[in-house]
């Protein structure tokens, strides 16, 4: 515990302790090596995706761009969380500091860069199928940059608003978290004063960014599909719609996760469900995220191909013990 000085002295929590999965051993240690498996899958195809991006000439295009910069924001995702989970259930010691508890929750909040990909990604795919003889002069390369740098900046302006408010929670005990990350709702659930004022403005921001980009990607996509069932020939059809199934698929993982977590995170949801949420959005969608669109898309699994079949060469190439 830590002593800080107000208008009376109070205590006030130096760390908090995550219960995590609370199974038995047996289970814990199957859920270890499933979820290990999954997060270095997770790190190894997003990570694949932005070096076939950063490599390949022919996927210097504003999708791509655009995928690849989604790809490491996933990376970030699942490094803000779930290295610390994986820990916490390898050993009997679950404490995390208040400075960790706290930047872990910072770096898990990002959500609205990830919605501001999704939105542009959708606008993208508006262009090149709405707008096929503009795409190139609308979407340049330097919109493309505008439009990425503005995505990251709303992730950081967005955490402008929990880095203020959360660290003025008074957090006095106790300072257990039913829960395997430092999450806004658990988190304020410990408060030992209400907080409706802080409540409101991180469930309001959140919502708020949550359906103004949900929408703008559903009106995004009426679009599309009524310009793809213009489209007179079958072929010319079923390929704009397998251009946009794998990014309509993220869109559809990501949101339902997403609204159920944060439309509003002081409404004390049944903790196992909460749980069960968060570990889907937190550790199945940046899993599923590189499939979906390596699999679905023939230029990114030939850039693959290419870039696994280069890296084997240089591996055989090294000199032998």
């Amino acid at each position: 515990m830590r002593m800080s000085v107000a208008a009376n002295i109070t205590w006030t929590v130096s760390e908090f302790i995550l219960l995590g999965f609370n199974c038995q051993k047996e289970i814990q240690t199957i859920l270890l090596m499933l979820f290990s498996i999954i997060y270095i899958l997770t790190i190894m195809g997003n990570t694949s995706i932005i070096c076939a991006v950063w490599s390949n000439q022919q996927l210097h295009t504003p999708m791509y761009i655009l995928l690849a910069n989604f790809s490491f924001l996933e990376v970030c995702y699942v490094n803000s969380d779930v290295p610390k989970m994986l820990a916490n259930m390898f050993s009997e010691m679950k404490a995390i500091s208040y400075t960790g508890c706290l930047f872990q929750f910072y770096f898990f909040s990002m959500c609205a860069s990830e919605g501001l990909f999704l939105s542009v990604m959708a606008f993208d795919r508006y262009l090149a199928i709405c707008q096929p003889l503009h795409y190139s002069t609308i979407m340049t390369h330097s919109l493309c940059a505008n439009l990425t740098f503005f995505c990251w900046m709303g992730g950081f302006l967005w955490l402008l608003i929990p880095v203020i408010l959360v660290p003025q929670v008074p957090f006095c005990g106790p300072n257990i978290i039913d829960h395997f990350l430092c999450d806004l709702g658990p988190l304020l659930a410990l408060s030992c004063a209400p907080v409706p004022k802080t409540t409101l403005a991180c469930g309001t921001i959140s919502s708020l960014i949550i359906f103004i980009t949900f929408f703008y990607i559903l009106g995004s996509y009426t679009h599309v599909l009524r310009a793809v069932l213009r489209v007179p020939s079958g072929s010319g059809r079923n390929k704009a719609f397998s251009t946009c199934a794998s990014h309509f698929t993220v869109v559809s993982l990501f949101y339902g996760s997403v609204m159920v977590m944060y439309a509003s995170p002081g409404s004390g949801k049944q903790s196992g469900m909460q749980k069960f949420i968060t570990l889907f959005y937190s550790m199945a969608t940046p899993f599923f995220n590189p499939l979906i669109y390596s699999l679905q898309n023939k230029d990114m699994k030939k850039a693959l191909k290419k870039l696994f079949s280069g890296l084997s060469q240089r591996i055989s190439k090294l000199p032998k013990k």
